[in-house]
């Protein structure tokens, strides 16, 4: 009589074994790095109810992250000037790869699969030449490097699968930085963002730049709408009292749209928008800004600004089964009842982690 051993051997050869799942590390909805009361660091998976599920200690202080769309597995990518990306097993914990540039380079906080799974993209600076690339690495390889390209741009950030998973999206935010120099930035007055679309092997299929009075306007992060709207927020790198618009959308073959509150609303800002979450089902942008302390709410089609959310240190958004939910370097996981700029929180909770700037959802 077989023993289970070759029992179950004998499923994996007949490929019968399931797979494993997100389920497996306990149906996480979200996942988001912060710091912890006692200044460490760590990757956190949180429930739809806001509640921790799991926490994966980390080296430093964590920016984004990217979530493996098949298995419970996650890359986790320091903020600058810190310079890890690790996969992590997200069941028990456990470092997959520690991922390393080639000399050189320096990633740049975010990362993005193919729909597969079997290919992970990554925003790196190759800052001896000031130039931008996308490295990709082979996750089912223990994470090998297998190839890069250029981002068609300078200091690219976040990077996303469009909805067709034939092409990514890339933030070029434009500014050129040193490890040498920390975060200075080296090249304010000439810097000049651009979002760029190109094909999975790095062919630019097209790329939208902003006019030139707003070249100081750098291009930091995105989120997408399932008919390939782009939502793309950015930070001012000029005089704050000078501050153009913040937030815009944009669909391929079209103009951009840029989205601005009312002059009041718009100074809270601080030239300085955090994360971005888009829903077009619902015909909702929401933008943050973590300066100002506050949440910017618009309709996509009409550009009309709908209200704001006023909390401290908020930054992470995302939707949610059409409902949004924000977290802040306060602790404060939330999620808001309705969709209209009002402040009726259906889901409220707080925690002694200091939450960073982004909120990953899962699936």
């Amino acid at each position: 009589m077989p023993d289970r051993r070759s029992f179950i051997t004998g499923l994996f050869a007949l490929g019968l074994c399931p797979s494993v799942t997100w389920a497996d590390a306990g149906s996480p909805a979200f996942l988001s790095a912060a710091r912890k009361p006692d200044g460490s660091y760590a990757l956190f998976g949180i429930s739809e109810q806001g509640r921790t599920i799991f926490e994966i200690a980390l080296p430093g202080r964590g920016h984004a992250a990217a979530a493996h769309p098949r298995r419970p597995e996650a890359v986790a990518f320091a903020r600058r000037p810190g310079n890890f990306a690790m996969a992590l097993d997200c069941r028990n914990g456990e470092t997959k790869a520690v991922l390393h540039c080639p000399k050189g380079r320096h990633f740049q906080g975010h990362g993005a699969f193919s729909e597969d799974g079997s290919l992970l993209y990554t925003a790196e600076n190759d800052y001896d030449h000031a130039r931008g690339v996308i490295g990709i690495w082979n996750a089912d390889q223990g994470y090998k490097r297998v190839g890069e390209f250029a981002s068609h741009g300078v200091g690219p950030h976040d990077l996303k699968l469009m909805p067709d998973k034939k092409h990514l999206v890339i933030a070029n935010g434009g500014i050129e930085t040193h490890p040498d120099s920390g975060r200075e930035k080296l090249n304010i007055p000439t810097m000049k963002p651009n979002l760029a679309y190109v094909t999975l092997d790095g062919a630019l299929v097209e790329m939208v730049e902003l006019p030139q009075a707003m070249h100081k306007s750098s291009i930091r992060h995105l989120s997408l709408g399932a008919d390939g709207t782009v939502a793309f927020a950015m930070q001012w790198q000029g005089d704050i009292n000078n501050a153009p618009a913040m937030l815009g959308l944009h669909k391929r073959g079209e103009e951009a749209r840029l989205l601005e509150a009312p002059d009041n609303e718009q100074r809270v800002l601080q030239g300085y928008v955090g994360s971005v979450a888009l829903d077009m089902e619902q015909k909702l942008l929401a933008a943050s800004s973590p300066r100002g302390g506050v949440v910017h709410q618009f309709d996509t089609d009409t550009g009309e600004f709908l209200g704001a959310i006023h909390e401290e240190d908020v930054c992470g958004l995302a939707i949610r089964d059409h409902k949004l939910v924000r977290t802040s370097g306060m602790g404060i996981v939330c999620l808001s009842e309705d969709m209209a700029g009002t402040q009726m929180d259906k889901m409220r909770v707080t925690h002694r982690y200091q939450w960073d700037n982004h909120l990953i959802p899962i699936g």
